[in-house]
């Protein structure tokens, strides 16, 4: 069985506040996965993941051109975008097992890119933004976190930081 935590976020500051709530329950070796199209705030939320983790949010870009930023932290955080990744043979130079079983923690964006290479306890995020005639602004997303724990799973739900 699944444990999956869903909710709506109304605003960029909601999607920051969920990543740093998350990022209370991610421990070393941890490989999160985002999915979602362009501007569903995917790098929001990982600058939440990053605050809560005691990195500067204003440190946080997505790595579109160099694939992976590292950051420094309560935790070294791996930071990928592959939405320009063309071949499998790209995604092989980064010796990706270096990162995803190391002492820190993995965040993916543009998983989909690598979905061969991703282990199987990665934690996916699927992000999207509501159709308009079930949101009440352009910043309503829906927010879906899988592979949790139960007891991740209740935390969340009841938004213990």
């Amino acid at each position: 069985m699944e444990f999956k935590f869903e909710t709506v976020t109304h605003s960029p500051e909601e999607t920051f506040k969920l990543g740093e709530q998350f990022s209370k329950y991610l421990k070393p070796g941890a490989v999160v996965a985002f999915w979602g199209d362009l501007g569903t705030g995917k790098t929001v939320m990982i600058k939440g993941i990053c605050s809560g983790l005691k990195i500067d949010a204003a440190d946080v870009t997505s790595p579109s051109f160099t694939v992976m930023n590292l950051y420094t932290g309560e935790l070294p955080v791996y930071h990928f975008d592959f939405y320009r990744i063309e071949s499998f043979e790209d995604v092989l130079a980064f010796d990706l097992e270096d990162y995803f079983y190391g002492d820190g923690v993995s965040l993916i964006e543009w998983a989909e890119r690598i979905k061969p290479y991703l282990p199987e306890d990665v934690i996916p995020v699927v992000m999207n933004r509501l159709k308009p005639e079930h949101r009440r602004s352009e910043n309503d997303r829906s927010i879906s976190i899988g592979n949790l724990t139960p007891s991740v799973l209740e935390a969340l739900k009841k938004g213990d930081p």
